[in-house]
Order: structure tokens, then sequence, then C-alpha cells
């Protein structure tokens, strides 16, 4: 379907437990999700989304501008903006001070060494969580991996293996914890039921509510591009 001049796949979803028609844009909004209850004709998923042309507008709306970061661009980092400042007598690595995030070196380089430093600053401290979420959990840590996926902020495999999007080191840090935690409770349980939302509020310390609240409202935010 055409949303804002733009034109957009539709993923339809057929869920078992579905009770009631639902629609988002993915993280990054380069499609349109509908999960439907299995006896839902196609046709009706199309007309709702037809018919809601105009929050889907708004909701492409709230993407970040496009064009890589450069020197005065806005970048988050665990929740907080920072200034991105060039200054060629600075060190290449960028240095957070009073609200600004100064790095030196080339500046036509700028965006994908931010990058590097926001994927490695995203590792340490997703390890950390892992690290910590298993501990609470009694299971063996496996090994981080990190994702850079579009349509998903983390997965478990049934091998147990961890994939975390790395652009959560953007989000405030309970955002982040939130998706760790959600993975490490997988590792008990592969299922979404009673008993997976059992073990995810017991080892996570915050409002999961508040972090999935936050991600639906400001998540489209973390896709700010690098190149």
């Amino acid at each position: 379907m055409e949303v804002a001049g733009q034109r957009l796949p539709v993923v339809i979803r057929r869920l078992e437990r579905a009770r009631r028609m639902t629609m988002r844009l993915s993280p990054d909004g380069r499609e349109v999700r509908i999960s439907i209850p299995h006896w839902t004709r196609s046709a009706e998923a199309l007309a709702f989304a037809e018919g809601r042309r105009d929050w889907l507008a708004r909701q492409l709306s709230t993407l970040p501008a496009a064009g890589p970061m450069g020197n005065g661009s806005t970048l988050t980092f665990r929740g907080e903006p920072l200034i991105v400042t060039h200054d060629p007598e600075a060190a290449r690595k960028p240095l957070i001070s009073e609200g600004c995030l100064i790095l030196g070196g080339q500046p036509t380089s700028l965006a994908p060494r931010l990058q590097r430093w926001l994927q490695a600053e995203g590792r340490e401290l997703l390890s950390a969580d892992l690290a910590e979420y298993c501990l609470r959990a009694e299971q063996p840590c496996p090994p981080l991996s990190l994702s850079s996926a579009r349509r998903r902020w983390g997965s478990c495999a049934h091998d147990g293996a961890i994939r975390i999007n790395w652009r959560l080191v953007m989000a405030p840090d309970f955002v982040r914890r939130s998706v760790v935690a959600h993975e490490v409770a997988h590792l008990l349980h592969f299922d979404h039921s009673p008993a997976f939302h059992h073990c995810l509020k017991t080892i996570f310390e915050g409002s999961i509510h508040e972090a999935n609240r936050w991600l639906k409202a400001h998540g489209r935010s973390l896709y700010v591009p690098f190149g």
C-alpha cells in the first residue's frame, strides 16, 4: 500500500490466540504488520490498513530524518541527547562532555566512527545485562551476538543463542535491559505462556509495560542513519 508517498509491503500474520485485528508499523518504518485471528480473511486486513492510512502516515513522520550523522547532529545515548561536535584537535574516540559528544579525526568519517563507538558501548552494556539476568534466572550465560535487525529488538534461538539489537544502547537503560531480560526468560520458556511472563516479572526489576510502551512510541527514533 502507498502511505505518504511511500510504497510499503503489508505483512499479515494469522495467530491462533488472536481475538482481534492489530496493526503496527515496523520499527524501521519499512513495512506494515497486521496480526489477525486465524478465521479472518486477508482482504479484511488490507481494508483495515487502508482505513488507517492517516495513522500510518503519522507514524512514518516520527522516523529520523534522512541523512547521515555529522557535526551538529543530535545523537541519543542511553536515553540522553548529545550534540555531535567535531573538533580537529580532539581524539578520534568520542568523548562525552557537557551534553556534547566530541571527537576529532576526519569529518568525512564521523558517521561510521560514531556507529562503531555505539556498537562497542552497546556490547559492553548488553554483555553485563545478559550476565546479570542469567545469574538471576540461574541459567548459564550464552555468548552475546549484536544484531542489526530491522524487524525485532532481540531473539533467542532454540539452541540458546541470544541476539540483541545494538541500537538499544541509544534507548534509556530500563528499555535496553527489558529486552535482554525478555530473551533470558526465553531460555527457560520458549513461548509467551503465563510461566514465561512470571519468569520475566521475577527477573526484571522494572516495568515491562513501561518499557514496551517506550519502544512502541519511540523505537523508530533509534534508526538514525549512519551511512
